[in-house]
């Protein structure tokens, strides 16, 4: 079965048993996550929400509050002596997908 889920202003493509990185979610480790449901289907049957779709639950399991690889860049501007670096590693929150239904 698969699902599509809202969290943090992205929309993921998730089905049972899958781990996603998702935005940071203030959550403990191994606690249980609900979503929002946009849409759950499978070879047979699909139903679509507009946009969220009721009666349907996809929970997950926080696996690890972590950092991302760091991105790196430049800011430069010729002649003028100005060079500079920066950095960033945005956040995460890893989720193993545990429940897909509808009711």
């Amino acid at each position: 079965m698969l699902a599509i889920i809202r969290t943090g202003g992205k929309q993921y493509k998730v089905s049972e048993n899958q781990t996603v990185k998702i935005e940071k979610l203030d959550q403990a480790i191994g606690d249980t996550v609900k979503f929002e449901v946009l849409f759950v289907g499978d070879e047979k049957s699909a139903h679509i929400g507009a946009p969220i779709l009721e009666g349907a639950v996809v929970e997950g399991e926080v696996l690890a509050q972590d950092l991302h690889d760091k991105v790196t860049g430049v800011k430069h501007k010729a002649k003028k002596r100005y060079l500079v670096h920066f950095g960033h590693r945005q956040p995460y929150t890893e989720v193993k997908i545990t429940k897909i239904a509808v009711k």
